[in-house]
């Protein structure tokens, strides 16, 4: 393993640490004393101890290493030791968080409580999907039932999580409910934006009858490469190419003029992409 590898590795890890730090810490300081709802492990462990009065870290710790063990059984050596750090990690923060905080309530509006409940998952359920693991509990089952049945692990997550929080309904007040349900929309919305953070760039598509001198002009004047798309009209079936270029988005205002000085007549589509941990591009939005 080389040096990059090792610090790569060691950054990954750090994260990993940190985003369950902060999972357990929002669980300990907005979840439990607002007695929000919520889905996976955490709405089953929450559930038990509000029923049993007993440890919610210690149950949480229990349900994921059982679930850890289904998973190495069905899925492999490799998914149990993806899932290993989150498994056991999630628990034990949580119950230092609780020994250190005391039964501490920072607020008890419940609507601060479910705002920064979303925000504090999101951004730890992303962090530790983007270091590359597994965040274990109710993740493994649907992926089981994948392997098993060939369902949707999508659909079967979904169904999970519904049932999990239809559960809590039953002896949960109604307004502890439904900010539940407005929690985890929020975290999901938090974390789906975190994945996708990154190095925001955009992607230029040019239709030109005069390609060759604006790929001379990007190339010299704006330093940016150029890849060549071999299109066809529609409608004439006449052979045409198609310039695609990604710039940053302060450059975009000088390559839409420098183009349209070469060639006003041209087309132009332009969609922002961001950069995800760079593995490539994901779209965002396209317009023209």
């Amino acid at each position: 393993m080389n040096h990059t590898h090792r610090r790569q590795l060691f950054w990954n890890s750090l994260v990993i640490v940190l985003g369950n730090a902060l999972y357990a810490l929002t669980v300990a300081l907005f979840l439990e004393p607002a007695g929000l709802v919520t889905g996976g492990a955490t709405g089953i462990a929450l559930a038990f101890g509000r029923l049993t009065g007993l440890s919610v870290s210690g149950f949480l710790l229990v349900f994921n290493l059982a679930m850890l063990v289904w998973g190495w059984a069905v899925l492999g050596r490799a998914f149990a030791l993806n899932t290993l750090a989150s498994s056991i990690l999630s628990p034990v923060f949580l119950a230092l968080w609780e020994r250190l905080l005391a039964d501490r309530v920072l607020t008890e509006d419940i609507f601060l409580c479910t705002v920064f409940a979303g925000l504090g998952i999101g951004v730890a359920l992303g962090l530790v999907i983007r270091a590359g693991a597994s965040t274990g509990g109710m993740d493994i089952p649907p992926l089981v039932l994948q392997k098993w049945f060939r369902l949707p692990v999508s659909l079967t997550m979904m169904v999970f999580d519904i049932a999990i929080l239809l559960v809590q309904a039953l002896f949960s007040p109604p307004e502890q409910v439904l900010y539940g349900i407005v929690m985890v929309i929020l975290h999901t919305i938090v974390m789906d934006k975190m994945l996708l953070l990154g190095d925001s760039r955009t992607q230029v598509k040019i239709v030109s009858a005069r390609s060759d001198e604006i790929l001379d002009a990007i190339l010299e004047q704006i330093d940016r490469g150029v890849t060549i798309l071999h299109g066809e009209g529609g409608y004439t079936h006449e052979p045409t190419e198609v310039l695609l270029s990604v710039v940053s988005n302060r450059e975009l205002p000088k390559l839409e003029k420098l183009v349209h000085s070469i060639d006003p007549e041209c087309f132009l589509i332009v969609s922002r992409v961001t950069e995800v941990s760079g593995r490539g591009f994901s779209l965002e939005k396209q317009y023209q």
